[in-house]
């Protein structure tokens, strides 16, 4: 049988994070430091003239300060700042000119500016390929990194994101993998632009991020272009894939992987039928449909979901017909491993990471719902080592 979910000790979210969080905290720390390094060159470059009595300049790098962490909404970033050695003096006090970092001062141990505009730097760079209105929020001011310097910090930027989406996969079998696509409000300049996501799980139980890319308003085409592109860089098809019903996922990969089989996110899945029930009939098809997905075995899932149907189709056949209509998909898991069966009804590992992005970026006046896992409310999804929190629902799915 092959091991998908392996012990907490060997996870790679065992440290208290989902694989997608501790990529964005690297990200972050990348973009951070680039920043910072520019900073500096930018600030040496501008006294790059004034030299003692010698001809050495007076305004030199001086290796790095010592190790300090920043807290940031991305989680607690470990920073090593560049140091400089600037040997001017003022005319008027007499006292030594010191550089002064812009972008992250000597005394920041906790930054709010830094905590929210950290996503938005990553999210906005990565979909729009253009980190100037990110970094200028970033600094809070027009000084600090010039225009040519942000240019070449993007153009850094983009270069990493190019390698990490033509590196092979051809070593790489990956037995399921969880897709989605990520609406982020952000400031993006493209309308109806989404970040396309999937997490992929080796054969050793290990997760890995297999793309992130950005794509338009979750199309077939664009699902299509991603998997095409994992393909022809050696992915092979892997034997079951979940996410959200109404991805253009299901139509690309029925093309270009299609032994694959698919399985449908129960919690997107509850969220729609929930709504299309009145308040007063909710609470008992809550209760009814979890009788359905925690189900000791298929037979008696399909039994609780012709009970389901029994009690509620009479009154309301539309709610009815979302779990009739895909009751073979939204089933699938039920042929793999039971220890995996917690794993494979969401796509909570991609959701439970982007949750408080999406309530942190979401639109004025409008409530956030409530993410909660179908399979122990107020608890992960996915068991010992999972990311901590909820999903977070974006009401898909139909």
């Amino acid at each position: 049988m092959l091991k998908v979910v392996h012990d907490a000790s060997a996870s790679n979210e065992a440290a208290g994070g989902s694989l997608l969080d501790e990529i964005v905290r690297d990200g972050a720390r990348a973009m951070l430091a680039a920043a910072l390094q520019a900073e500096v060159a930018a600030y040496i470059e501008a006294f790059a003239g004034e030299l003692d009595g010698n001809g050495h300049r007076l305004v030199v790098r001086n290796g790095f300060h010592e190790p300090r962490e920043v807290t940031t909404a991305a989680g607690a970033i470990p920073v090593r700042a560049p140091r400089v050695n600037d040997k001017r003096t003022d005319e008027a006090s007499g006292q030594r000119k010191r550089f002064s970092s812009v972008i992250l001062p000597a005394w920041a141990r906790k930054s709010p500016r830094v905590a929210e505009v950290l996503p938005l730097l990553y999210l906005h760079g990565l979909s729009s390929g253009d980190f100037g209105p990110a970094l200028s929020e970033f600094l809070g001011t027009s000084h600090g990194l010039s225009p040519a310097t942000i240019t070449r910090l993007t153009k850094d930027w983009q270069d990493e994101a190019a390698a990490f989406n033509k590196r092979s996969l051809a070593e790489t079998d990956y037995v399921y993998v969880w897709v989605d696509g990520i609406h982020l409000k952000v400031r993006l300049e493209q309308d109806k632009v989404c970040l396309l996501v999937m997490i992929g799980v080796r054969a050793d139980g290990s997760k890995e991020l297999i793309a992130l890319e950005y794509g338009h308003r979750e199309s077939t085409e664009s699902w299509a272009d991603l998997l095409r592109s994992a393909k022809r860089r050696g992915m092979r098809a892997p034997v079951l894939a979940v996410g959200d019903g109404a991805l253009g996922f299901w139509a690309a990969v029925r093309t270009v992987f299609p032994e694959t089989r698919e399985q449908r996110c129960w919690f997107h899945k509850i969220a729609n039928v929930l709504n299309a029930l009145p308040k007063s009939a909710q609470p008992g098809a809550k209760t009814a449909l979890a009788e359905i997905w925690n189900a000791e075995d298929k037979d008696h899932a399909k039994k609780a979901a012709k009970a389901f149907a029994a009690d509620y189709g009479a009154k309301w056949p539309k709610a009815v017909a979302k779990i009739t209509d895909d009751l073979d998909v939204l089933l699938a898991f039920y042929d793999y491993p039971a220890e995996h069966w917690v794993h494979l009804r969401t796509t909570n590992p991609i959701e439970s990471t982007f949750a408080t992005v999406r309530l942190r970026q979401r639109v004025p006046g409008v409530p956030a719902r409530p993410g909660r896992c179908p399979e122990q409310p107020g608890r992960p999804a996915l068991g010992a080592g999972a990311a901590e929190g909820g999903v977070g629902a974006d009401g898909g799915g139909g």
